[in-house]
């Protein structure tokens, strides 16, 4: 087993690997920016480097000082958690030529799936199913024109190298076409260095299905099934939950199926997941993130798999703990997105000082977070908040649950949307099961939201409504207190 690593994250997802390293008895060792030198994982951690000024190209994302600080203090590996250098393959290149064990996937598998275009050849090959669409990229406007015209309007223009929603750009018709692509590609390379763009049958309305997939050293592969993440702003996940209402217990098996042949075609070990859009029954392979997901705690909750311990046990040589006829989903979990946005100012990041933050509790939640009362969210960063994790034995409790625990959460100082996913919960839609990657839009969600905190802001004014939540805060706080 490793015996010292260094988390080359910061927040929450630095908390959450040190926990896992904790248990075995690994030393931790956290890198920080000025901005984050008070933050919780900097507490938590054995050992702690400043690393540089609050930007993150001058702190986190420096490859060179973080190898320098893990020489320095002897780190045998690094985890990236997500985001930042997680799926950089230059970075685990430079951790391997320097001996530190790179807690993700091989380089090889991340160069491959780190390209959209290479990975789609790949998986045609081996019989997975994907998108329509082409494997070249594409500079010319006029033989991405006759491309389209050979699938068929609407398309999706996309980054090859692109991750987070960024690099992508749909088009609806063949004037829009050029000065699209001449966006793309220049996005493309001013946040990737690659300027290479590739076209895709836009599929209207789908789902966004992931499949959880992990491996070790010695090619045994399993999946942990499912994770639903249709409900999206910006291509960019807010809310997700597992198992999905959209799937079919053959389909389950199927889809599953492909993400382990997906991952085996790579030669990927570590935790990783397959990305697929589904809809009518049909499912594509979309692309593999090659690193733990954000939403990665709604997999451990319902399978009890504990995946950030797996990582560890592969990246120490260990076998996977787990045969595929181990993994045996039981209930239902949601996970809500906490962010400190600004519902009414276009849910614009919103950085402050957290006056009061009270996390709820009891049964089936969990909450992982990286912030405390006191602390200061620093500008530079993912405005993350805390991810709220409920689960219970079937989806109409879930999400009973986990308005409850929304309702318990409390957080002052700091502009927050809780009302959105307070809004979502009760909407019809959510609760039936039937929404896809257009439910914000198409219910114009974001417009409720807005209504919805104008009301209880108003409704909060009365010195009776105020009186009764202080009661209520100083009651959920002082509860939490005596736990902790």
């Amino acid at each position: 087993m490793l015996n010292k690593v260094l988390i080359a994250n910061r927040g929450e997802i630095a908390v959450r690997i040190m926990r896992a390293c904790k248990e075995f008895g690994i030393t931790t060792v956290a890198v920080y920016s000025d901005a984050d030198q008070s933050a919780l994982f900097v507490k938590y951690a054995d050992e702690k480097y400043n690393i540089g000024p609050g930007p993150a190209s001058q702190s986190y994302l420096n490859k060179d000082k973080l190898i320098d600080v893990a020489l320095k203090c002897k780190a045998e590996g690094i985890h990236p958690g997500y985001g930042f250098l997680a799926e950089n393959s230059t970075f685990a290149g430079m951790c391997k030529k320097n001996g530190i064990e790179f807690i993700g996937p091989p380089v090889s598998a991340m160069e491959l799936m780190g390209s959209k275009i290479e990975s789609k050849k790949s998986m045609i090959k081996a019989g997975v199913s994907v998108v329509p669409g082409v494997t070249e990229a594409i500079a010319d406007h006029e033989r991405a024109k006759d491309i389209a015209h050979e699938i068929g309007y609407p398309i999706m223009l996309k980054a090859s190298a692109g991750g987070g929603g960024i690099g992508i750009k749909k088009v609806d018709n063949e004037p829009e076409m050029e000065q699209a692509l001449v966006s793309v590609r220049q996005l493309a390379k001013n946040s990737f260095g690659d300027d290479s763009v590739f076209i895709e049958k836009f599929i209207e309305d789908p789902r966004h299905i992931e499949f959880q997939v992990i491996g070790d050293k010695k090619k045994h592969l399993i999946h942990c099934y499912e994770r639903e993440c249709s409900v999206q702003r910006r291509h960019q996940k807010l809310i997700e939950e597992t198992p999905s209402t959209a799937l079919t217990p053959e389909l389950r098996k199927e889809i599953g199926e492909q993400a382990v042949l997906a991952a085996k075609t790579a030669g990927y070990y570590n935790a990783g997941t397959c990305e697929f859009m589904f809809k009518n029954g049909k499912y594509f392979f979309l692309e593999m993130n090659t690193r733990l997901q954000v939403e990665h705690p709604i997999t451990e909750i319902t399978t009890g798999v504990d995946l950030a311990r797996e990582q560890l046990r592969v990246a120490s040589g260990l076998p996977l703990e787990y045969d595929q006829k181990d993994i045996k989903p039981r209930g239902h979990a949601i996970e809500c997105r906490v962010n400190a946005e600004d519902p009414l100012n276009n849910f614009m990041p919103a950085p402050a000082k957290i006056l009061r933050y009270a996390e709820p509790s009891g049964p089936g939640i969990r909450v992982d977070s990286g912030v405390y009362q006191g602390f200061t969210i620093p500008p530079f960063y993912d405005s993350m908040i805390a991810k709220l994790i409920v689960w219970a034995e079937d989806r109409p409790r879930a999400i009973e649950r986990m308005k409850r625990a929304l309702w318990e959460f409390q957080i002052g100082g700091v502009r927050h949307n809780i009302p959105f996913h307070q809004v979502v919960m009760d909407h019809p839609n959510w609760k039936s099961g039937d929404y896809n990657t257009s439910f914000i839009p198409r219910y114009q969600i974001l417009e409720k939201v807005v209504e919805y905190v104008k009301e209880t802001k108003a409704q909060s004014n009365t010195p009776k409504t105020a009186a009764a939540m202080a009661a209520v805060q100083a009651v959920i706080i002082a509860a939490n207190a005596q736990q902790k």
